[in-house]
């Protein structure tokens, strides 16, 4: 095995990729997984979008789940599917089972002073009304990444959401 493939990093999510279905397409395994908090940050959701940001904001906090043991080969997948749209941080999470602190990475919005970011966003909400049609988007998103010349993240995205928009 080489150096590289070796090299295991903790990834904190706190949106789509919260979704075993979701984190399997794109890395055909799930890591093991622990609940975590990452403090100091705010989950929005995004106007016409249907996955969630996270921006730091004092006093409020983001429950999700950490990824751990993603591999040096893995992450670069997880970049092409955040996109441009975030920034991937090392932040300081805590483990919910067992309040010990990790660092991991985890993907910030970019853009702080985004209007189009607002309110609270519904995992539960997400899996009753976009889980089904966001698999079969990153299906093909992970379809595409694997092919020379593939589309970015959010072009897949585009294509997939707006196919309808023309009838």
């Amino acid at each position: 095995m080489s150096a590289t493939a070796e090299v295991a990093h903790n990834v904190f999510v706190y949106g789509s990729l919260l979704a075993d279905e979701v984190v399997r397409v794109l890395l055909k395994r799930v890591p093991v997984i622990c609940p975590a908090v990452l403090n100091g940050y705010h989950r929005f959701s995004i106007k016409g979008r249907v996955y969630p940001a996270i921006m730091p904001m004092e006093n409020k906090k983001v429950v999700g789940r950490v990824l751990v043991g993603v591999t040096a080969l893995e992450l670069p997948i997880l970049d092409a599917f955040e996109d441009v749209e975030y920034v991937r941080d090392s932040v300081e999470v805590q483990r919910e089972d067992n309040l010990e602190k990790l660092q991991a990475y985890a993907y910030v919005w970019e853009d702080k002073n985004d209007p189009d970011v607002y309110g609270d966003w519904d995992y539960e909400e997400w899996k009753r009304q976009h889980m089904s049609d966001f698999i079969k988007m990153t299906t093909g998103f992970i379809e595409d990444f694997e092919q020379p010349e593939s589309k970015t993240r959010m072009e897949t995205y585009e294509s997939y959401y707006h196919q309808g928009d023309d009838k």
